[in-house]
């Protein structure tokens, strides 16, 4: 038997912003099946995290909410830490980048790469917001696109034309924050010299640490020549202030990773056994995986392992790059119910229905994972609880009935025995590879066989005749040997059903090298139902509270003028004051933003006899207002005009839909004329 590996795993560090929600958990669980399988194998792995607690968006919700930052990240890790127990997820340490383990590596990091020659100096030309007094990151200017011309885009790219650059070049750009016009100022910030590690990197990246399309991507960014990394903001700012430099901060994506060293020092605090300098020095021989979305790549298969050569300290063993998460093959959506946290996933359903799911679904590679409800609720119940389940719940009565709960000795179907035990090396390697829908595939079929040798045999039936009771004992008994077997295979995966199949089997935690022995003249404990199938109730309901929880995330608007209103149904009215609305066809002249206003659109309209103008809160739908003109609509013609802080409202188009970007302006049928009235 080889010696146990040395291995430190981590995942992508969660922003202490917001709620863990189901496109997160994919990274947490994937991690955590692989490091659950590694212990079993009986290695030495260790799974550490972190919240992300750093950066301007931490700083300015804490003053939204009237708390300190430290305040808020306290809360958000709570929260955090309790989603990710709940869902099974077994960290040796999660930590926080806003610790002084973290405040010392980053400044030890950041004193080699300057000794060594890898940091610059110059002077940066950036907008600044004049009414709140900082400097303004990319995300916190908005403005129209350079290149299409399209509204309320960010700072350094398009959502529209998907075109990227300066954030000098947006047309009229506002602060996001405050809505102020920001003014041009200099600032003296502070550079990782990337490029000194472009040869490395070129090396590095193409050496089996990254998937290919991976490598294939990260080739782009080399082959087009690195640039020099901006590693500074300027206060306020919250995050750690750079040693030496009064008033200037490492960017928040620069001590980030190393909140992954910070988090396995912490732990070493605590567990003697474990070496710090062991696992980070260069030359170290422990393995070290991280587990990451691809939307950030480049910091983790660029910047990161150039910052640890030129630190002096090792690089990633491997990046293990997963896609993103759909779901009923759509983005997410709050409008839809599809944007499920994940504690609003814990009220209605079991964890390891969605640990099994993902399972099932998730390969080697990068593409993206659909969550089907439908085929979840199906696969779930067919496969966990028609398959798996079934074979302990048709097998442990009659042992316990016929025979006291003892598992016979001897071996009533060598050829699947023999089967198991020649699936576990391909089992084993899929895991270890990462491959887990090949690993479920590959178990599912073992239960496949182990059922239909059941129903073949039919204890059952052989229970009801005379002298077949030894035959019924043989039976069930290598039924529950190789539901062992299968509880193994799965038990990273399902560790809360492997508990409860262990209490059942009376045995201790089963281990990877169990798969190879046998259970006989064993006492089995009594037989408690190990799992229940999905009511798809349950998973409607997750689906309503989820939309629920976007009604309880925004205020309340005043029905008027466009927007739409969360209110309750209105008291009922008489049909004569409803008759007293006059609606009337109407041509959009033009259309465009609002200058200042994040929801509203200044609407021309033609009706006829007359122009109106009118303000109405669908930006969010119709970013582009251009596509809107020449469209006929409906409009409330007889609404007293309202004054607003933009001007006078003259009138209320009519639209429909939840909200967000899911906002319908209403059509008449084609033919009819700007003007007329509707009845």
């Amino acid at each position: 038997m080889s010696e146990p590996r040395q291995i430190l795993v981590t995942s992508a560090l969660p922003y202490a912003n917001g709620s863990i929600h189901l496109g997160h958990m994919l990274e947490y669980i994937q991690t955590d099946m692989w490091v659950r399988f590694q212990k079993m194998r009986g290695n030495q792995c260790i799974y550490v995290c972190a919240d992300d607690a750093h950066g301007s968006a931490i700083m300015l919700r804490a003053e939204k909410e009237g708390i300190t930052p430290e305040q808020l990240i306290a809360n958000v890790q709570a929260e955090h830490s309790g989603d990710f127990a709940d869902f099974l997820v077994d960290f040796d340490n999660f930590h926080s980048t806003h610790s002084e383990e973290n405040r010392e590596l980053s400044a030890l990091i950041y004193s080699r790469l300057k000794e060594a020659g890898h940091i610059a100096t110059r002077s940066v030309t950036q907008y600044f917001d004049p009414e709140k007094g900082m400097f303004l990151a990319d995300r916190f200017i908005k403005g129209t696109c350079p290149k299409c011309a399209a509204q309320d885009q960010y700072g350094d790219n398009c959502e529209k034309c998907g075109a990227t650059y300066a954030p000098t070049e947006l047309k009229d750009p506002k602060s996001a924050i405050s809505g102020a016009t920001p003014e041009l100022r200099d600032s003296q910030h502070f550079f990782f010299k990337l490029p000194d590690f472009q040869a490395m990197l070129e090396q590095w990246t193409r050496s089996g640490t990254l998937q290919e399309a991976v490598a294939n991507k990260l080739a782009e960014w080399l082959d087009a020549g690195l640039q020099e990394w901006d590693i500074s903001r300027d206060a306020p700012y919250f995050g750690f202030e750079i040693p030496g430099e009064p008033g200037k901060y490492f960017y928040v994506w620069l001590d980030a990773p190393i909140g992954y060293m910070a988090s396995f020092k912490n732990l070493c605090a605590r567990r003697p056994e474990l070496d710090f300098d062991a696992f980070w020095n260069a030359g170290s021989t422990a393995e070290l995986y991280h587990f990451i979305g691809k939307d950030i790549v480049n910091f983790h298969a660029l910047f990161w392992p150039a910052m640890l050569e030129g630190a002096g300290l090792r690089k990633p063993t491997a990046v293990n790059v997963h896609g993103y998460l759909t779901v009923n093959g759509a983005k997410m959506s709050k409008s839809r119910g599809t944007f499920i946290k994940a504690r609003t996933y814990l009220d209605h359903l079991a964890p390891e229905y969605l640990r099994y799911y993902y399972a099932a679904k998730l390969g080697r590679g990068v593409d993206d994972l659909d969550l089907n409800l439908e085929d979840f609720v199906q696969k779930v119940n067919s496969d966990l609880v028609g398959k798996v389940v079934n074979i302990a719940s048709r097998c442990a009565g009659f042992i316990h009935k016929g025979n006291a709960g003892v598992l016979v000795s001897g071996d009533a179907a060598p050829e699947l025995t023999e089967a198991f035990r020649n699936a576990a090396p391909q089992i084993t390697e899929a895991y270890e590879n990462r491959d887990f829908a090949k690993a479920m595939r590959e178990i599912m079929a073992l239960a496949d066989r182990a059922n239909a040798w059941i129903a073949d045999k039919a204890p059952w039936s052989l229970a009801k005749q005379e002298g077949k009771q030894d035959e019924v004992q043989a039976i069930c008994a290598q039924g529950i040997n190789l539901f062992r077997q299968l509880v193994i295979f799965l038990k990273p995966v399902l560790p809360l059903l492997a508990a409860d199949a262990e209490a059942f089997l009376n045995v201790a935690p089963l281990r990877w090298e169990d798969a190879a022995t046998r259970l006989e003249n064993h006492t089995l404990n009594a037989f408690k139902p190990l799992m229940s199938r999905i009511e798809p109730a349950k998973v409607e309901a997750m689906i309503a509270a989820s939309k629920e929880d976007l009604a309880a995330a925004q205020s309340p608007v005043p029905a008027g003028n466009g927007e739409l209103s969360k209110e309750p149904l209105a008291a009922q009215i008489e049909f004569d004051t409803f008759a007293a609305v006059d609606l009337r066809v109407a041509l959009i002249v033009k259309a465009e933003a609002v200058e200042g206003a994040d929801k509203l659109l200044r609407l021309t309209l033609d009706i006829g006899d007359e122009q109106r103008n009118v303000f109405s809160g669908i930006k969010s739908a119709y970013p582009d207002p251009a596509q809107l003109e020449g469209r006929l609509t409906m409009m409330v013609a007889n609404l007293k005009p309202r004054k607003m802080r933009f001007g006078v409202s003259e009138g209320m188009v009519m639209a429909a839909g939840p909200g967000g970007e899911e906002i319908y302006l209403l059509s008449p049928d084609s033919g009819a004329k700007p003007g007329q009235r509707i009845k």
